[in-house]
C-alpha cells in the first residue's frame, strides 16, 4: 500500500507554516484559549491568527472576521466551533490555502444521534474532496516537538525534548496519561497525536508517517476501533520493516469494554482475541494495560527484544531469585540450567563449591568487585542456553549510591561496546523516579530499567512472542488461493454470490466442503427413511450415530436430534422415531433433508477448530480443546489464515492440547501431524472462500494416536448479492 499521500497530509499536520484558530475565545477553560497559550508557551515559530467575527481582539491579539481577511493564507486550522459549522469552515479554509486542520468539536455521530451522523458524513465528504490532513473530530490537539507545535489542551507543563517514542490514539486522555508515565520514567515522546473519531487521518496514517522518522524507535497507539483493517495492517508492517516497534492498547477485552468503545467512537470494537491474531501477523504487540505499554517501551526503546524465551539473571537476593522464577513460569519464560562451561567459569570467579544455578544469587559474592560482576555477566553472555540477561538493580534516586551508579555505567558501556545478548536491569518493585534518577538514566541509554519481576517478565514475554509470530507470519507470506478450487467450493461460491444475508449449509454439505480441503471425516451415509438408515448402518458397521440433517437445525443436540451408540437394527429404528418425535416436541418447522448415519468413533481427544469473521478484524482461525465444555474451558488459540504447518503447531502449542497430545501421564501420544494437516486445510478454505465464509465450526475433531476425524461440522456463509 502506498502511503505517500497520507504522509504528505500528516507532514502538513505536524509541521505547519502558520496556525489559524477558528472560534478563538478568552473564556476561562475554553480549549481554543488553552491551545493558543500552548502554542505561545512552547515557542511555535510561525504566525498564529485568531478568527472570531464578533471580536476585534482577544487578550491583546487582533481577531479577523474570516480567512479572506488574514494577512497570509492559512495553513493549519484549529476548529473550536459548533459541529454544524465545521464542514463549511474546512471547505472555506481549503479554498483559502489550508493544508491541514485539527477539529476539537464533537457532535458528528459518536452519540448515535441522526443529526450528528449526517454532519459526520458531510465532514468526511469535505475532507475527502479537499484533501486536508485532519485530526479529529472530537480530539484534544497534538504535540509535535520537532516543529515546536503544541495544540494539546493540557495545562500541565510538557517535557519538550524530542524523544524516541511517538504516541497516537483515539483517546486524548489516554495519550496524556501515557505521556506522563513515560516522562516519569525518564523517557520523552517525540509526537503525541490525538486522532479522535478519525473522520480524516487514521491511526494507520500516523503509524506510516512515524515509520519514516529515523529518530523514532517505538510507536504507542491506543485503539478503540480499526476503521480500515487493510490500511492498518499495511502501516504496521511498514513500521515493522523500518525497525520500529508498535505497541497497542486495545479497548474491547471485555464485553463491557466493547460497549464502551461502541458508545465512545460510534464504531464496533472487535474481540481482543481476534485483534491479537492480526497483531501477530503484522509485528504489533498488544499491551494489556497502560503500565504494560510503558514497560514494553522501556524495554524496546533501550534494549530491544530477545531472540528467545531463555533468561539468565544475576540477583542480589535469594528471595528475588524466587520471584523471578515464579514470574518466568507465569509468563512462559524459562531460566534454563547453565551450560557446564558456564558453571566452570563461574566457579573460577565465585569459588569452587559455590551452589551455582540460574539465576545466580548475589550472596555468592557477585558484587565483591567490579571485575567479578563483569565476569558473571560475561559468563551469562557466552552461555548458549541463554537469550537475555537480567541484572537486579534500581536507578539510585539520590546521590550516595556510588557502587550502584558505577555498576550501571559499567553495564551501559559493556552493551555499547557490542554485547551479544540483550541486557536489562530489573527492580524488586515498581517505584517513582526523581530528577537525579532521570538524569542518571539519560546518561545510560543502552540498557533498560524494568520494574517489578512479573511486570518486567510479562514485557519480555510479549516482545519474545512478537519475534516468534513475525517469523511464522513471514513463513506464510507466499500462500495464496488454490490454482483450481475444488468443485464443491466452486458450487458454494456461486451459491453465495447469488444469495443475500447469512445462511448455513446442512451438515452433509458442510462436511463435504471440509473434506475437500483435507479435514478427515467419519464414514457416513444420508438416509431418507428408517429402512435406508438400517441398511446404511449395516454397511458401515455397528455401533452407529443417527443425526437429523437440516440447514435450519444448527444445534441438533439441543433438540434431541442426535442419537448415539446405536448397536443394532432395532436401535436405529427406535432412534429414528425418537428424533422425529423430539423435533415435533420442539416445534421444529424447518426443512428436514433426511438423517445421517455415521460410524460411532470412540477414543481420542476432543478438539475444536474453526473460522470466525470478526466484525472488525476479519476472518480468524481457531483451535483448541473441544467438546461440550468448550465455552466454559475456553482453552483455544487464534491465528490469521493462511496456516502453514508451523503456524498450526504454534496455534496448538498455545493451548493445553499440545501437552495432552504429547502423552500426558502415561497416555499414548496423539497424531499432531494429522491435526496440523487438518488445520492447514482449514486455512486454505479460508483463503479460497475468504469473501463468503462467515464461520466454520468443527466440534469435536477427535484426535487419535493415528490420524483424526471430524465428527461434526457446520459452515455458515454470507451472501454477496445484497
Amino acid at each position: 500500500m502506498d502511503f505517500e499521500a497520507s504522509y504528505k497530509k500528516v507532514e502538513a499536520l505536524t509541521n505547519p507554516r502558520n496556525v489559524t484558530i477558528v472560534g478563538a475565545s478568552d473564556r476561562p477553560g475554553n480549549w481554543a484559549l488553552r491551545a493558543w497559550r500552548n502554542l505561545q508557551r512552547y515557542d511555535f515559530p510561525g504566525q498564529i491568527f485568531l478568527i472570531n467575527p464578533k471580536r476585534d481582539e482577544i487578550m491583546g491579539t487582533k481577531c479577523y472576521p474570516d480567512f479572506a481577511a488574514l494577512p497570509e493564507p492559512p495553513d493549519h486550522i484549529l476548529a473550536v466551533i459548533p459541529a454544524s459549522a465545521v464542514p463549511s469552515t474546512l471547505d472555506e479554509a481549503a479554498k483559502a490555502g489550508a493544508r491541514s486542520a485539527t477539529v476539537f468539536s464533537s457532535g458528528f455521530g459518536e452519540a448515535f444521534d441522526e443529526a450528528g451522523a449526517i454532519l459526520g458524513k458531510q465532514l468526511r465528504e469535505v475532507i475527502a474532496r479537499t484533501g486536508l490532513g485532519v485530526s479529529g473530530p472530537n480530539c484534544m490537539g497534538n504535540v509535535c516537538k520537532p516543529a515546536k507545535f503544541v495544540t494539546l489542551t493540557e495545562d500541565r507543563p510538557l517535557n519538550m525534548t524530542p524523544g524516541e517514542v511517538a504516541l497516537v490514539g483515539q483517546s486524548g486522555g489516554v495519550m496524556i496519561f501515557i505521556n506522563h508515565a513515560l516522562e516519569e520514567r525518564g523517557m520523552s515522546a517525540r509526537y503525541l497525536i490525538t486522532s479522535g473519531n478519525e473522520a480524516g487521518l487514521q491511526v494507520a496514517d500516523y503509524i506510516a508517517f512515524f515509520a519514516k522518522d529515523p529518530a523514532l524507535k517505538v510507536i504507542i497507539t491506543y485503539v478503540e476501533a480499526v476503521a480500515d483493517l487493510e490500511k492498518f495492517k499495511a502501516a504496521c508492517r511498514f513500521a515493522r520493516d523500518a525497525g520500529k516497534a508498535v505497541i497497542a492498547v486495545k479497548l474491547g477485552q471485555s464485553e463491557e469494554g466493547r460497549k464502551a468503545a461502541l458508545a465512545h467512537t460510534g464504531s464496533l470494537a472487535g474481540t481482543v482475541a481476534a485483534f491479537d491474531a492480526v497483531a501477530a501477523e503484522i509485528g504489533l504487540i498488544r499491551a494489556d494495560t497502560l503500565d504494560d505499554a510503558v514497560e514494553l517501551t522501556e524495554l524496546l526503546a533501550h534494549t530491544g527484544a530477545p531472540s528467545g524465551r531463555r533468561l539468565g539473571a544475576v540477583t542480589l537476593s535469594g528471595a528475588y531469585r524466587g520471584l523471578l522464577l515464579d514470574a518466568a513460569e507465569r509468563n512462559g519464560l524459562t531460566f534454563p540450567k547453565l551450560a557446564p562451561k558456564t558453571v566452570t567459569k563461574l566457579e573460577k570467579v565465585l569459588g569452587v563449591g559455590s551452589l551455582i544455578s540460574n539465576p545466580i544469587d548475589g550472596g555468592f559474592g557477585v558484587l565483591q568487585s567490579a571485575d567479578t560482576y563483569r565476569a558473571c555477566i560475561d559468563a551469562m553472555q557466552e552461555d548458549p542456553n541463554i537469550d537475555m540477561v537480567l541484572l537486579q538493580e534500581a536507578i539510585p534516586r539520590e546521590p550516595g549510591s556510588a557502587r550502584g551508579e558505577a555498576y550501571i555505567k559499567l553495564v551501559d558501556a559493556y552493551v555499547a561496546a557490542g554485547a551479544a545478548k540483550p541486557i536489562s536491569f530489573v527492580t524488586l518493585t515498581s517505584h517513582g523516579q526523581t530528577e537525579h534518577s532521570r538524569t542518571l538514566r539519560h546518561g545510560v541509554p543502552h540498557v533498560s530499567f524494568l520494574q517489578e519481576a512479573n511486570k518486567a517478565l510479562r514485557a519480555i514475554a510479549s516482545a519474545a512472542r512478537r519475534s516468534e509470530a513475525d517469523e511464522l507470519a513471514r513463513g506464510a507470506a507466499g500462500a495464496g488461493k488454490s490454482a483450481t478450487l475444488p468443485a464443491i467450493a466452486q458450487e458454494i461460491l456461486a451459491q453465495a454470490r447469488a444469495a443475500t444475508g447469512t445462511f448455513a449449509l446442512d451438515e452433509v454439505r458442510s462436511k463435504d466442503l471440509l473434506a475437500a480441503y483435507g479435514v478427515p471425516m467419519a464414514r457416513e451415509v444420508v438416509a431418507s427413511s428408517a429402512r435406508e438408515a438400517v441398511a446404511a448402518a449395516t454397511r458401515i458397521g455397528y455401533p452407529v450415530v443417527l443425526k437429523a440433517v437440516s440447514a435450519d437445525l444448527l444445534h441438533k443436540s439441543d433438540v434431541g436430534a442426535v442419537q448415539l451408540n446405536l448397536s443394532d437394527e432395532r436401535a436405529v429404528e427406535t432412534a429414528w422415531a425418537r428424533i422425529e418425535a423430539n423435533l415435533v416436541a420442539h416445534k421444529f418447522a424447518g426443512k428436514l433433508d433426511g438423517m445421517l448415519v455415521s460410524e460411532m468413533v470412540k477414543g481420542g481427544l476432543e478438539l475444536v477448530m474453526g473460522l470466525h469473521r470478526d466484525p472488525e478484524m476479519g476472518l480468524i482461525a481457531m483451535a483448541g480443546t473441544g467438546g461440550v465444555l468448550l465455552e466454559i474451558i475456553k482453552d483455544v488459540a487464534f491465528c490469521v489464515p493462511p496456516i502453514t504447518r508451523e503456524k498450526a503447531l504454534d496455534l496448538i502449542g498455545r493451548t493445553h492440547v499440545a501437552r495432552l497430545a504429547g502423552g500426558y501421564r502415561g497416555s499414548d501420544a496423539l497424531d499432531l501431524d494429522a491435526l496440523a494437516k487438518a488445520l492447514t486445510g482449514l486455512g486454505q478454505l479460508a483463503i479460497d472462500l475468504a469473501d463468503v465464509i462467515e464461520s466454520v465450526d468443527v466440534n469435536p475433531f477427535l484426535l487419535r494416536a493415528q490420524g483424526g476425524v471430524a465428527l461434526d461440522g457446520l459452515v455458515v456463509l454470507r451472501g454477496l448479492a445484497g
